[in-house]
């Protein structure tokens, strides 16, 4: 059973941010958590049910939010610009804050991360800043450096934003879909953001990792897993073929169960 949406507020860059979480299933107090990590238009909301299906596969407890900027968390100020490093910031800063307010420490009782593309690449930075803390991580479309590819499809999502009903749609996720969008195109499509790449910082990462890749993605191409299969020896891959840039929405029966094969391949847990 999940609970109900609550809220917890932050200490983030000198102010006060609020940030919505729903937890999964917190009767399993002591089976496996699992944090999930959205996308770069992503909230709590957009996983869907997903979440729950994969917790309640794999018997374990979940953790969901929306970042700061995203979702039912405190909106991004009109005037606030993401730097260069906004996912480190999240990753090393917001992230063990958050954690922190609702109770965790992942030193006395390591945890797993799910992230999901931007979502992905911050689940990465924390494994790599934090490698005590995870008992091992699953990444779905994940950054590791700018592709062409990415910056075609974002430049495409800049138009749909503006000429579409794509701003309408997102209000569905979103109180400030503004705070989401801008907040993740600018950044993405600021020149020097091309020079991004986190190739190096990932081969601190010691704990058990399974990365996964749409063979269809329209955000990023199979070199973005082979890459940190090259940096992160024991890296497990998973190609989808029929699969975008979502393979929990794209293929969740083989997502699932390679998951939970994975979960339970370095918990010793059998579900």
């Amino acid at each position: 059973m999940s609970e109900a949406v609550a809220f917890v507020e932050v200490d983030w860059a000198g102010r006060s941010v609020r940030i919505e979480h729903q937890w999964i299933a917190p009767e399993r107090s002591a089976e496996p958590l699992i944090v999930f990590l959205h996308e770069g238009l992503g909230s709590l909301t957009m996983w869907r049910d997903f979440p729950k299906q994969l917790c309640d596969a794999a018997l374990c407890r979940g953790l969901v939010y929306s970042r700061p900027g995203y979702g039912r968390s405190t909106p991004r100020a009109a005037e606030e610009a993401w730097g260069l490093d906004f996912m480190h910031s999240q990753a090393h800063a917001v992230l063990p804050a958050f954690l922190q307010a609702v109770g965790i420490n992942p030193v006395m009782q390591p945890i797993w991360l799910f992230g999901h593309s931007d979502g992905a690449s911050i689940a990465l930075l924390y494994a790599a800043q934090f490698p005590q803390a995870l008992a091992g991580a699953i990444v779905l479309a994940p950054h590791i450096l700018v592709e062409d590819l990415s910056v075609t499809s974002i430049e495409k999502a800049r138009t749909a934003y503006l000429e579409t009903d794509l701003r309408q749609r997102l209000t569905k996720y979103h109180d400030d879909p503004d705070s989401a969008f801008w907040g993740w195109n600018n950044i993405w499509l600021h020149p020097p953001f091309r020079a991004w790449s986190i190739e190096a910082e990932i081969e601190a990462i010691r704990c058990p990792l399974l990365a996964v890749q749409g063979k269809d993605d329209e955000y990023g191409t199979l070199e973005q897993i082979h890459g940190i299969a090259r940096r992160v020896p024991q890296t497990q891959l998973l190609e989808l073929s029929n699969c975008g840039h979502s393979p929990h929405r794209d293929q969740p029966e083989r997502l699932i169960a390679t998951a939970c094969a994975f979960i339970t391949q370095h918990t010793g847990d059998t579900p």
